[in-house]
């Protein structure tokens, strides 16, 4: 029987995209003071990777992490590749706006993820990780070497982080990918716990998820945490959808009628979005990243406002979320 290792405190994270300057050179100074109104805040889950920034957003977390009381909070990284410094004219061209000087590979053999590991928390300065997720081993990250890379990960990543939780190292472990075919495919070849799902279940793209990821997980036992829940901004009204800039047809269409009727019922979509996630009992937690203060303010007050059923019921009514999906009855 698994243990749910997040529980209601939990339900509202904070992802590290943004920190590592996933949109903006976001610095120090500003990274510091998003994680402190975070915990002032009452946030107790934090993620991060070491692939944020080429290790930077995992070094700002660990910066502000360290000095909290270590039972006090949930800490989640990822493993699959690894880093090795280089000089600066030698840093790869990345989605970072001002990454540390590192070149990457991935890897997910045993030794690879134990490598990560322990340099995950040389960079954080903590003396444990809860989560451990295996990060991007999907077809949209490594291509056609997809089935290369599982089957590695099979002998590797998947075996070693199961023995890693049953001797207490970690607490729990699972995939951390942007599609829903290597969540199934890991359900099928081992015993995850907890899966970080990006991009695939949101107000307003969840159909697939709805039908093929939510049951499998359920039957399962899967949890899963949501990444992308706004859709990397897009919800929120940003002029990029799921981290790239080509906005999918007719999305912007969908967009402005769900806040419509949402500002009809007395709230917005972004305050929709989170509900909508969290409404799912297949979800624990969604971990909108961000660095600004407002924004933190805003997900904390989200989450505990009450969004009317008929604003739901209205949505379904008008085709602008899947009649299977699932929504408070009450």
């Amino acid at each position: 029987m698994k243990t749910d290792i997040l529980t209601e405190k939990h339900r509202l994270g904070l992802g590290g995209v943004a920190i590592g300057t996933a949109f903006e050179n976001v610095t120090d100074e500003e990274a510091a003071i998003t994680l402190q109104k975070a915990w002032d805040l009452g946030i107790r889950y934090y993620d991060t990777s070491p692939w944020y920034g080429l290790t930077k957003s995992e070094r700002r977390f660990g910066s502000f992490l360290q000095h909290q009381d270590r039972d006090d909070f949930i800490f989640s990284t990822k493993a699959g590749r690894l880093f090795t410094e280089v000089p600066a004219s030698q840093v790869p061209p990345t989605m970072w706006k001002k990454p540390l000087h590192y070149d990457f590979k991935h890897d997910y053999t045993a030794d690879a993820i134990k490598r990560s590991i322990d340099e995950s928390l040389q960079r954080t300065g903590l003396d444990r990780i809860d989560i451990v997720y295996i990060h991007d081993l999907s077809e949209d990250q490594v291509g056609d070497r997809y089935p290369y890379f599982l089957e590695q990960a099979k002998k590797g990543a998947f075996k070693v982080l199961s023995e890693l939780r049953s001797q207490g190292v970690i607490k729990a472990w699972g995939m951390g990918v942007n599609k829903i075919e290597p969540i199934l495919d890991c359900i099928e070849a081992a015993d995850p716990d907890i899966c970080l799902s990006a991009t695939q279940y949101s107000i307003l793209e969840h159909e697939d998820a709805v039908d093929r990821l939510l049951p499998a997980v359920r039957k399962a036992g899967v949890k899963l945490v949501s990444g992308a829940g706004y859709n990397s901004g897009f919800t929120a009204g940003r002029n990029r959808y799921n981290y790239k800039d080509v906005i999918p047809k007719g999305m912007k269409e969908k967009r402005d009628k769900i806040e419509q009727i949402a500002k009809k019922h007395g709230t917005n979509i972004v305050h929709a979005a989170l509900h909508f996630v969290l409404n799912a009992d297949e979800f624990a937690s969604i971990i909108p990243g961000t660095a600004k203060t407002s924004q933190i303010e805003d997900n904390v007050k989200a989450v505990h406002e009450k969004i009317p059923v008929d604003f739901w019921n209205e949505l379904k009514h008008e085709g602008l979320i899947y009649e299977k999906a699932q929504i408070p009855q009450s």
